[in-house]
């Protein structure tokens, strides 16, 4: 009688500086993102979608044309209430951009395929606890 397994491995080869090894690889918990989204290098960084890539590249070039200033990627926001803090949230993008009377106003985007749960709670709380409304960009 033999014993069923649980886990199914896969060997790939890991190169290092002593040379290549073998590593198991568990089949088992790998899986794609369930939204769809495919990680994608552009530009030289690493994005989490094609969307988000995308959008880097036309806020890029609005940053050229003098349209925005100051653009990030990945600003950490921690959301604080009393003393305690609750969570954080990291923004895809930051940039300044001047409304119509002129004066620069202080944007928060991200670039959403999908809105989760999570996402809708988080943007919630920077509302009530910081002040700022996330922008959604949307393809």
């Amino acid at each position: 009688m033999s014993i069923p397994t649980l886990f199914h491995f896969d060997v790939s080869a890991i190169s290092t500086s002593e040379g290549n090894h073998k590593m198991p690889y568990n089949k088992r918990f790998y899986h794609k993102n369930k939204f769809g989204a495919k990680k994608t290098e552009f530009m030289g960084m690493k994005f989490d979608s094609k969307w988000e890539a995308e959008r880097y590249g036309q806020l890029w070039k609005m940053q050229e044309n003098k349209e925005i200033r100051d653009l990030e990627r990945q600003v950490r926001f921690n959301i604080v209430i009393g003393e305690h803090k609750i969570c954080a949230y990291i923004a895809d993008y930051t940039y300044y951009k001047p409304n119509q009377d002129g004066v620069d106003e202080f944007i928060v985007e991200d670039a959403k395929g999908v809105e989760t749960d999570v996402f809708r709670l988080k943007k919630k709380l920077m509302l009530a606890v910081n002040g700022i409304d996330i922008k959604i960009s949307k393809k």
